[in-house]
């Protein structure tokens, strides 16, 4: 299951469409279908359907499906639509423009004796540079954790919020242990 991070970056991946998506059953059926090169058995599995609901759409038998289907069907379609636009976005987020997260999360200090270090929820917009964001995609292509991914997030608002780029707060380490929110820009 994905967690609030991995979410966050893939809404961001859609917001850089220069299309919208297939919307009807039977084209979002073919755009799957061209990803997975043919395979009836591999669309049947990202949907959690048989192949044989598969080829029913495909043949044009079933034409309206159920809630669950649709939601799958629109937010695997969505995955696969316009790879090369998400990867010039992603490698120009990761080289040159950086990300902006927005988030309220509760925040875990450590902190040298005599500061707080209680948790606290805050409402953060930071932006994050190319570095962070390089360290975050590359985390989630290779199938991180949310954990792992909450960790390069901390690190990055620890450095550029907490500790404004090494200006304060000497020692300061944040962890992220609470997500109410999470959204990301590219």
């Amino acid at each position: 299951m994905a967690g609030d991070i991995d979410n966050a970056l893939e809404r961001a991946d859609t917001e850089q469409f220069t299309r919208r998506p297939p919307v009807t059953p039977l084209a979002q059926m073919r755009l799957l279908m061209k990803a997975e090169k043919g395979s009836t058995k591999a669309v049947a599995g990202r949907l959690g359907v048989t192949q044989r609901t598969v080829e029913r759409y495909l043949t044009g038998q079933r034409k309206r499906p159920r809630a669950a289907l649709r939601d799958a069907l629109v937010r695997e379609a969505a995955k696969v639509w316009q790879p090369g636009v998400r990867r010039q976005a992603r490698k120009r987020a990761a080289t040159s423009t950086g990300i902006t997260i927005e988030t309220r999360a509760r925040f875990g200090y450590t902190a040298p004796v005599g500061t707080s270090d209680d948790p606290r929820e805050r409402r953060l917009t930071v932006h994050l540079p190319p570095a962070y964001a390089a360290r975050l995609f590359e985390a989630q292509q290779q199938g991180a954790g949310d954990q792992q991914l909450r960790g390069i997030v901390a690190e990055g608002l620890q450095d550029v919020y907490f500790q404004d780029n090494g200006q304060r707060a000497q020692g300061l380490e944040v962890e992220i242990t609470d997500i109410a929110y999470f959204d990301v820009k590219f």
